[in-house]
């Protein structure tokens, strides 16, 4: 992937955006279980949402790893919750509407969040279905003029700050896949209740939330793409959620790695630096040549994305084996921080405990070594 003076420019202003409006702020956010909402308005007046999006429809129609760089570098600082904030809506939600949406709903939707006006979320996961898509239960049932929707949904990133839900529900409650239609939702009809914010063992400041919708009317016009396709553009969209996931892992264990080479520069041991040990040295080399051929694996997937070639099976290899390597990674040098990793005072924890999370979502890492499976092996 080549970068250009202007990419390393935006990179720059990124950073600095990063440490002027994220970093005074984070523990703070962390301690209260939630970003505040005017950070979006900050993130779009400052260019730093949907930049992928054409500019006839708000954006800038950047290159993808423009976007993709963001949460890569927001997961570097330590900030994995912002990153999985700004993937929700740049990463998972935008290229649904871009791909599959139509010009009236590109017209309405894309500008606002563009520029933070409108907060999205992606609404499939149920207490009884996660990676198992095709069982899920909230329903859409075709009304004149109008759909009536009814169920819950779990988990949900951004839900308790959204503004429109790209909800996945059964039209045909009889069928599985080929009963699954996919809705753009405004958060202000009748009916849409936000329920509590979840308390998880990490990414603290992420507003995950469970999502209820009681006969709720939402407008045909909304539908997104056709009745009854929605499983088949789940598995389309789903490689650049995945390579956002991957994007986030390489960020995340480079900068673990920073953290901990400045720790052990300065903590002595033994009368001794801990840098002179050759465990830590050799902890150190490992996790950095790991982390190496991590990021050679996920710029090849990223180019492959770009020129639209990535296949599902590529990037749940993919998937898998950054995330299981950023959390191998991080574990041994949490190790290195002693008593002191298990302290949230060191930044160390928060990326051990953010960490987790990335083999769980976007499909479970067990899932992604079945769809590899599937191409060596078949059904």
């Amino acid at each position: 992937m080549s970068l250009d003076p202007d990419f390393e420019l935006f990179r720059d202003n990124f950073r600095r955006f990063l440490a002027q409006e994220i970093a005074p702020h984070y523990e703070q956010w962390e301690d209260q279980g939630m970003m505040p909402r005017e950070i979006w308005n900050k993130l779009g007046e400052n260019g730093f949402l949907c930049v992928d999006v054409p500019e006839s429809y708000g954006g800038y129609g950047a290159p993808t790893h423009y976007s993709l760089m963001l949460v890569q570098e927001a997961a570097y600082a330590g900030f994995t919750a912002l990153a999985v904030a700004i993937g929700g809506q740049s990463e998972l939600v935008s290229p649904y509407l871009q791909n599959i949406g139509t010009e009236q709903q590109k017209q309405y939707w894309l500008p606002k969040m563009v520029t933070g006006e409108v907060v999205t979320a992606i609404a499939m996961t149920e207490a009884n279905a996660g990676s198992d898509l095709q069982a899920i239960r909230t329903q859409a049932i075709a009304e004149d003029g109008h759909y009536r929707v009814d169920g819950s949904k779990t988990f949900i990133s951004n839900g308790l700050h959204a503004d429109m839900i790209v909800l996945v529900a059964k039209t045909d409650p009889q069928a599985r896949a080929k009963g699954i239609s996919i809705l753009l939702v405004d958060a202000n009809l009748d009916g849409v209740k936000k329920g509590r914010g979840l308390k998880k063992i990490g990414l603290h400041a992420q507003d995950t939330a469970e999502l209820f919708f009681d006969q709720v009317k939402v407008p045909k016009d909304q539908l997104l793409g056709q009745e009854g396709q929605g499983f088949a553009y789940l598995m389309q969209e789903l490689p650049r959620e995945r390579l956002s996931i991957s994007m986030m892992a390489l960020g995340s264990m480079l900068g673990a790695i920073a953290i901990t080479q400045n720790y052990v520069l300065e903590r002595k041991a033994f009368g001794q630096p801990l840098s002179q040990l050759q465990n830590t040295r050799f902890v150190l080399a490992q996790a950095q040549i790991k982390a190496n051929a991590a990021q050679c694996y996920v710029l090849h997937c990223a180019e492959r994305y770009q020129q639209d070639a990535l296949s599902v099976t590529e990037v749940a290899a993919l998937k898998c084996f950054v995330t299981d390597t950023q959390c191998e990674i991080i574990d041994q040098l949490l190790q290195l921080f002693g008593g002191y990793g298990y302290m949230q005072e060191y930044p160390i924890s928060r990326f051990y405990v953010d960490a987790r999370v990335q083999k769980i979502y976007g499909g479970a890492n067990e899932i992604m070594k079945e769809i590899v499976a599937r191409s060596l092996l078949g059904r």
